[in-house]
């Protein structure tokens, strides 16, 4: 066994197919009279990449939930309350359980939690250097404008004293 594989030692093994979070058999089948728990998969792992991820979609499937409401709205039916609050409450739900599951499937969960790992490894910059590095970049570009500025008014110049450039009509 390798330190760190996430296999479970001793009769644990035999309950959980041998690793934590997999599958009781192999191709996870179900036999009659077992039912399928709704659990966290790796709990406190990646915990506010999960959370984050969760909470972005459903404020954009919210809002989506609410221009339905409002596109429902504008059909006069006798059952229009039901459709114009049901149907988006009920696809925000579906929304909801969608994101439940794909955040605690093992392969999306690993990727959030090797995200949040690499997050706490970067190195961030303190706000002084944020704001000296942005000094410079604008000061550097109003340099290089006024650079290309002065260019250009050179071409000009050069260009109407040559006769390309100018109110001379050709021939």
């Amino acid at each position: 066994m390798v330190a760190g594989s996430g296999a479970v030692p001793g009769p644990a093994a035999a309950e959980l197919g041998g690793v934590v979070g997999g599958p009781a058999r192999p191709g996870g089948e179900l036999e009659d009279g077992e039912s399928v728990a709704v659990t966290v998969y790796k709990r406190g792992q990646g915990t506010y990449t999960r959370l984050l991820t969760v909470a972005g979609v459903m404020v954009i499937a919210a809002v989506g939930a609410y221009k339905l409401s409002q596109k429902f709205a504008g059909y006069r039916l006798t059952w229009n309350p039901y459709v114009r609050y049901g149907v988006p409450t009920l696809l925000l739900a579906g929304i909801g359980g969608l994101m439940f599951w794909l955040v605690n499937r093992p392969r999306s969960a690993d990727f959030l939690i090797a995200t949040e790992g690499e997050m706490k490894k970067v190195s961030w910059s303190s706000r002084k250097e944020v704001v000296g590095s942005t000094k410079v970049v604008i000061v550097t570009t109003f340099l290089l404008a006024a650079i290309l500025f002065g260019v250009d008014l050179l071409f000009t110049f050069l260009f109407e004293w040559m006769g390309i450039l100018g109110g001379q009509a050709a021939g």
